[in-house]
């Protein structure tokens, strides 16, 4: 006991030093801790009835709606309508917002043009663009995607040209001291510098791309996890409720992970490898 005490500080003095990295053992204790103290403080409110099921469904309750909802392949439409419109907004905002945010961080001339109006539009909230949007491109799918993409592209360019203007000027300083072109410069110093800060905050935008998905879901229509969860909502289906939450929260759990994977594979240069 007495060489097991000295052990066990050591391990957990090494996990809570700031900025260090651990083992995958010592990552995996830490997500199975968090998840098991969710569930038991769940379980522990439904099952001993501390909460009615009507505000908060047993876990029990919420697999048979789940197994239910996906026996009558209702469930994976849903699921789909969401994905593909979200996906289509999130990848039109992606392909206009990371080229103009690098230039914007980069060329003052650029900055001057885009950033008032980038500004003035991303306080506006996406909801009370929705009637003008259905007055513009009328109801169902491209209403929703044009919600997406509103809702992303005017946060995503400002976070890309942030990580454009934090390029040390030093480093094109010195590229241009070596020869290099304007084209070079930017081809293979400014935009390999940036592209980690990019991955990263694409990944936090489809996780925006997710939130607004309701609002999305606001207006006709018939499908989407978005619909789901409000038409469980005006019969008081929690259960239902809870379903499409967690479809919401393990698709964008997928995501965010295969963002983390294409990090490692995409940018070995990058300083969070």
């Amino acid at each position: 006991m007495k060489r097991d005490r000295p052990g066990l500080l050591a391990r957990l003095s090494e996990i809570l030093r700031p900025h260090e990295p651990i083992s995958r053992s010592a990552y995996l204790a830490g997500v199975g801790a968090s998840a098991a103290g969710i569930f038991s403080l769940w379980a522990i409110l439904t099952y001993g009835g501390f909460v009615t099921p009507l505000f908060l469904p047993s876990p029990s309750d919420i697999v048979r709606a789940a197994a239910a909802l996906i026996a009558d392949g209702s469930l994976a439409e849903h699921a789909w309508a969401s994905v593909s419109v979200i996906v289509t907004g999130w990848v039109l905002a992606v392909l206009l917002a990371v080229p103009l945010g690098i230039l914007m961080g980069t060329l003052k001339f650029v900055e001057a043009l885009l950033e008032p109006i980038v500004n003035f539009v991303r306080y506006l909230p996406v909801s009370a663009m929705i009637p003008l949007l259905i007055l513009y491109v009328g109801i169902g799918t491209p209403q929703k995607v044009a919600v997406i993409f509103i809702g992303t592209f005017f946060q995503l360019i400002l976070l890309i040209a942030d990580v454009s203007a934090g390029v040390p000027k030093d480093l094109l300083d010195s590229a241009y001291t070596l020869g290099a072109g304007r084209g070079d410069v930017f081809g293979r110093v400014l935009l390999p510098a940036t592209l980690p800060g990019v991955m990263d905050n694409l990944r936090i935008t489809m996780g925006w791309a997710w939130t607004y998905l309701i609002v999305a879901e606001l207006v006709a229509a018939n499908r989407g996890l978005g619909y789901m969860i409000l038409d469980a909502g005006r019969g008081l289906f929690t259960d239902r409720i809870f379903v499409g939450l967690f479809t919401i929260g393990l698709l964008g759990f997928v995501f965010d992970l295969t963002f983390k994977r294409l990090h490692r594979l995409l940018l070995p240069w990058s300083p969070k490898i």
